[in-house]
């Protein structure tokens, strides 16, 4: 009897062991450097991350798009749809690119200061699960682009 309990504590502690394995680490990660603005949602963990939904806010207000925060031209930058028609999923050590513009060597720097300035008051947040359905959320606001602004 003893035995039969032991093996079932072992798989009790196996189980638990195995979730915290394939464990996501998600990561907002900010870029700004040789002239790329760029804004990844990164695994940094050993299983997949599920993401359930992607949200972004500007002053407080929740919008249902990221394109729908920035007074940018559409056509002058990529970004992921945050709408919930497909499930994405983030591999261990890759990243999901949220936001990127890359400007020309013959822009000037205000072009840079203005999508700098455009990003800095939004707030991303994400909402994602591993494949055992641990729901965990993660958010960051993007006021480190204006780390530069002039004061």
């Amino acid at each position: 009897m003893l035995a039969l309990l032991a093996t079932f504590y072992q798989l009790y502690l196996q189980r638990i062991h195995n979730e915290k394995s394939l464990k996501p680490l998600g990561q907002i990660v900010l870029e700004d450097q040789r002239k790329t603005l760029a804004v990844h949602l990164r695994n940094n963990g050993l299983g997949p991350l599920i993401i359930d939904k992607l949200s972004c806010s500007k002053n407080g207000v929740f919008h249902a798009d990221l394109e729908e925060c920035l007074a940018l031209a559409p056509k002058s930058y990529l970004f992921a749809p945050t709408n919930d028609s497909v499930t994405r999923v983030v591999l261990p050590n890759s990243s999901l690119t949220i936001f990127e513009t890359r400007f020309d060597e013959y822009e000037d720097n205000a072009a840079i200061e203005h999508a700098r300035k455009q990003l800095a008051p939004i707030t991303l947040k994400v909402q994602f699960r591993d494949i055992y359905d641990n729901r965990t959320t993660l958010e960051r606001d993007f006021q480190w682009f204006l780390r530069y602004a002039n004061k």
